[in-house]
């Protein structure tokens, strides 16, 4: 660690804190993310799930580990920086974002799912909080919970915030993959157009309360499993007809609101995959080429963002879990 100068704590977590950081070498800014409890053997180290999804993952929109330190049995996790999360861009807005930049960060979201997904994994803790963010680039990061799609279920019941935790998790299914992530990013996208969470639940049940109340109650034709899911929990799904979004959302297109809605599908299986949602209508003026299209040489272009907020701080950040 003698490599690096610490400048500033910047963020504090379950697991550990994040530090901005200054490479004496290079004179680059990082973030050092410093683990809580104490690892003893560096196989424990290169074992961790965050580790060993981050080492196979090379993509712009997803956050670069540049080096694992052991030190002391103190793990260090070295992060290119980003200027602030998606959260704090929203928290300290006044007024709400063009279309036009909603619609650049999230083809940019949707690009760094759609390679993950295709590697085999999935994230499961998507929220703005884990979207980081400098001038018009936009970067996932925080991959401790994330899953190999090939691994065995059951999974582990507790994922993701809340807020952005998909119906079949809350409802306890051992069984789930890549459209968590697709869901969850439905609720950041109306989220992004409002500058409040689509679905805050105060519990497990006031969040699926909250889920009724906006898309409606799931019915047998809509979604089969998740009626099962619910017996066999004993839960009974409050009869709500819910609303349309366009009335949450004043602001979006109708091609906005069309992919929020399909993102927030009860059945995973009728939510696009990322790829799916990346030629949506709605980022019909975003430039893509598929991976199996391109050549070594080309690259994926998005559109410069309209006036993208400044830089801003890190902050500590706290919310529901």
């Amino acid at each position: 660690m003698e490599r690096y100068k610490i400048i500033k704590e910047v963020g504090d977590g379950t697991f550990g804190s994040v530090w901005r950081a200054l490479n004496k070498q290079t004179g680059e800014v990082v973030a050092i993310k410093k683990m809580k409890r104490k690892y003893y053997s560096w196989e424990e180290c290169i074992n961790l799930r965050e580790v060993k999804s981050l080492r196979k993952m090379n993509h712009p929109n997803i956050v670069k580990l540049k080096e694992v330190i052991r030190e002391n049995d103190i793990l260090y996790f070295v992060f290119e920086y980003m200027e602030c999360n998606l959260y704090q861009l929203m928290k300290d807005r006044g007024n709400l974002f063009s279309e036009a930049e909603v619609r650049n960060w999230c083809f940019q979201v949707f690009q760094g799912l759609a390679y993950m997904h295709q590697r085999g994994y999935f994230h499961r803790d998507l929220k703005p909080e884990n979207v980081l963010v400098s001038k018009d680039v936009i970067k996932i990061a925080d991959f401790g919970l994330a899953r190999e799609i090939s691994s065995q279920p059951p999974y582990t019941e507790y994922v993701s915030t809340r807020w952005y935790r998909a119906p079949e998790v809350l409802l306890q299914s051992p069984m789930y993959n890549s459209a968590v992530d697709m869901w969850a990013m439905g609720a950041i996208m109306a989220e992004l157009f409002t500058l409040r969470p689509l679905f805050p639940g105060s519990s497990e049940a006031d969040e699926i309360y909250k889920i009724c109340s906006i898309i409606g109650t799931p019915n047998e034709i809509e979604w089969t499993k998740g009626l099962k899911l619910a017996s066999a929990i004993n839960y009974q799904f409050p009869q709500l007809t819910g609303v349309h979004l366009s009335v949450l959302m004043p602001s979006a297109s109708k091609d906005a609101i069309n992919i929020i809605t399909s993102l927030c599908s009860w059945d995973p299986c009728k939510r696009p995959t990322a790829l799916e949602a990346l030629q949506h209508p709605f980022f019909q003026s975003c430039f893509y080429i598929p991976p199996s299209l391109r050549s070594k040489t080309a690259v994926t272009r998005t559109p410069p963002s309209a006036g993208t907020r400044g830089v801003l701080e890190h902050k500590s950040v706290k919310r529901h879990s």
